[in-house]
């Protein structure tokens, strides 16, 4: 997602630790729930990047410096250039390398946040574990290798996934997440599980009816019940400790709502396929931009601050409402509707890497 107007930044916080010693193993799923909850200090949080709603509202909060689902599609955007710097032929919507890390292979931990009977880990949302496991599989996930200069198949796969119970938003039972509250939840499923640094990646699914913010402010938040706050449909971003330990981390709201699901008729119904959908999109642009620092557009005015995924998102309008317009893709021999991805080398969005 394009670097949103905000920049959440605590230099100390009171944090949690999950202790493990309480574990029990979904074997199928290989699905830890963990129960215990202890206080540990000392966490500061990376730029949170978010995916903005298709509703028309969303342009006026995460405008120039963030993505924008009515941006032009990249198909159309060569020019001819006769600046300063050379003469021929120029594609705007080409991603630029700012200096920072990439995730040249990870394993991928899926983590369902106050899980319920009526809203199980995993099958609430579709299948998002086997649908990772199909990604890495594929050569849709494998448009990135040009950004992270790596070749070899297998690089993205799947590691233990928890379903944490228990878990209040820090303001409150009933109230929506902070972007804090959430990275408090991947660090320390890390810091005790042994999985911190680039290559491993925590998504956070959270069950229906629960909002989430960027800030303590409660301004710029997925709030499907509340229109004046909802602005992303989902984001990705980084926290680290004061030694320097970094947990990079996905937050996926609920997306079967208007204004984040895909449009009816995909092959998986819209639940899976719009979960999936934004899932992909945020998995990919993790690996190629996971502090925002590393591959993003800089050089054309329209696309200022996107990502890959960001100048690749397609919209299907209806009378009544507008969704996602994802494509049909087939990974590891199972259709999928995924938006595609931005290709430097092809100058256009792509579903693999040819």
């Amino acid at each position: 997602m394009a670097r949103p107007m905000l920049k959440c930044v605590f230099p100390s916080c009171l944090a949690l630790s999950l202790g493990l010693g309480s574990l029990q193993a979904q074997s199928q799923k290989n699905i830890v729930t963990v129960d215990s909850i202890t206080l540990v200090p000392g966490l500061h949080t990376h730029l949170p990047i978010a995916m903005p709603t298709t509703r028309p509202g969303s342009r006026e909060a995460l405008a120039k410096m963030a993505a924008s689902p009515f941006a032009r599609s990249a198909g159309n955007l060569a020019s001819t250039n006769t600046s300063a710097q050379g003469t021929g032929l120029r594609f705007p919507a080409d991603l630029q390398y700012h200096g920072g890390p990439v995730v040249a292979f990870a394993q991928n931990h899926s983590v369902f946040l106050n899980a319920t009977a009526a809203c199980p880990p995993n099958s609430c949302f579709g299948d998002p574990i086997g649908f990772l496991d199909d990604l890495e599989r594929s050569e849709f996930i494998r448009v990135a290798d040009q950004y992270v200069g790596a070749r070899a198949s297998h690089r993205y796969t799947n590691g233990t996934n928890f379903a944490v119970s228990n878990y209040t938003p820090s303001a409150g039972p009933g109230k929506p997440f902070t972007n804090l509250d959430l990275a408090i939840a991947a660090y320390f499923l890390a810091s005790e599980s042994g999985g911190f640094g680039f290559n491993h990646i925590y998504h956070l699914f959270l069950t229906p009816g629960q909002d989430v913010c960027l800030g303590s402010t409660f301004t710029v938040c997925y709030s499907p019940d509340n229109n004046d706050t909802w602005f992303f449909c989902a984001y990705h971003g980084g926290v680290q400790d004061s030694s320097g330990n970094v947990v990079l981390y996905t937050v996926e709201p609920y997306q079967n709502v208007s204004g984040c699901n895909v449009r009816p008729g995909t092959p998986n119904g819209q639940v899976a396929d719009s979960t999936d959908n934004v899932l992909s999109h945020e998995t990919i642009e993790t690996i190629t931009d996971p502090l925002g620092d590393a591959w993003w557009n800089q050089r054309n005015a329209l696309l200022y601050g996107e990502e890959m995924g960001d100048e690749c998102i397609f919209l299907y309008f209806t009378p009544t409402d507008v969704f996602y317009d994802p494509s049909i893709v087939r990974l590891n021999h199972k259709q999928y509707a995924l938006q595609p991805e931005y290709s430097n080398s092809q100058h256009a969005c792509r579903a693999n890497p040819d």
